[in-house]
């Protein structure tokens, strides 16, 4: 099942959206299990807070500039959480991922990470302005100081060491200068790109019955009929062998006896049409349209056998073909000549 993805700015309710989302999957797949039965889908939640990651990863307003991009803090957490989704990511599992997400190569990697397990994978963008997010985090701060300071410094310490419930505490404030960077560095999903498509947007100013639309909306995409089906990079399957031994042994050897065959067929007027058996018994045999007024030499016959070789040698061209055995190699090889020859003519 799919993995979603939550994307936003610090302190634009990613995690109110979540746990809504949460609910209301909840309430769909009770729905579609009847009693007795196993839930056909298992569903997980999983967020800085549940795994105990603290903010302060993502400062970086105290690091010096030329290392930031190095932050070894902020990549540790990233695996954390990598690590989390790859444990639960399956067909039968809904992974709600709530985090900042503010890295386009970040949601990229979760996409792929998905597309390998052939589950689909989308964005829940939430929408909620700078300023707004601003006020929202200030307030939370202003909460902060007042807590600490009616509370003592036992309290104050246990928050400088990231105890005391901030690490798992969804409505702890940043830092202001963390605040900033983590909105000036924030990449906002852009629907074009694959890996940020399908994006559903929910807007702060959503109450929860359109909220819940988006949410039908992203259920009917990822989990209903509709579903795209998800196949995995093809570039990255591979490809079978067929009983004659190695595929590229097998190419070279089924070319080279289609190149022989012209070369003791042909006649010295040109313009013959050379029979080329495909290798399967009963079947119906090619057939090589030479070009009429010349001989086609070796020379020219195995410039193209060349240039055949190197394109299929990496696959170009045969991603929808899983196997490409002696019929089908001769079978593609003879329309590469006829399309050769036809445009010489």
């Amino acid at each position: 099942m799919p993995m979603i993805i939550v994307s936003g700015f610090p302190t634009s309710g990613k995690s109110t959206r979540a746990r809504q989302l949460y609910q209301y999957l909840e309430e769909r797949i009770a729905a579609a299990t009847t009693t007795g039965t196993t839930p056909k889908y298992r569903l997980h939640l999983i967020s800085d807070q549940s795994l105990s990651i603290h903010r302060s990863v993502y400062d970086l307003s105290s690091v010096p500039a030329h290392v930031r991009s190095a932050n070894a803090s902020e990549k540790d957490a990233r695996a954390t959480i990598y690590g989390a989704v790859k444990r639960v990511l399956s067909d039968k599992d809904i992974v709600i991922l709530d985090g900042l997400n503010y890295i386009k190569g970040w949601r990229y990697q979760l996409h792929c990470e998905a597309k390998a397990m052939r589950t689909p994978s989308c964005i829940l963008q939430i929408g909620c302005s700078k300023d707004k997010s601003k006020e929202v985090n200030d307030a939370r701060l202003r909460r902060q100081a007042e807590q600490l300071s009616a509370a003592g410094t036992d309290l104050a310490a246990a928050a400088d060491d990231g105890g005391g419930g901030a690490a798992t505490d969804p409505e702890a404030p940043y830092e202001p200068a963390n605040w900033e960077n983590l909105v000036f560095r924030y990449e906002e999903p852009n629907p074009m790109t694959r890996w940020d498509s399908p994006l559903f947007p929910v807007i702060w100013e959503d109450d929860a019955d359109q909220a819940r639309k988006v949410f039908e909306q992203l259920w009917d995409a990822i989990a209903g009929e509709g579903r795209k089906i998800i196949k995995p990079n093809q570039a990255t399957e591979q490809r079978s062998r067929d009983a004659g031994g190695d595929y590229l042994y097998t190419l070279d050897r089924e070319t080279q006896d289609v190149v022989k065959r012209i070369l003791d067929q042909q006649s010295d007027e040109g313009g013959d049409e050379i029979s080329i058996s495909r290798g399967d018994s009963g079947a119906e045999a090619l057939v090589v349209e030479l070009p009429a007024g010349k001989k086609v030499g070796l020379p020219q016959l195995q410039r193209l056998r060349r240039a055949y070789l190197a394109l299929n040698r990496g696959g170009i061209g045969l991603e929808s073909v899983k196997n490409m055995g002696p019929p089908q190699i001769r079978e593609s090889f003879v329309g590469y000549l006829n399309d050769a020859f036809e445009k010489d003519s």
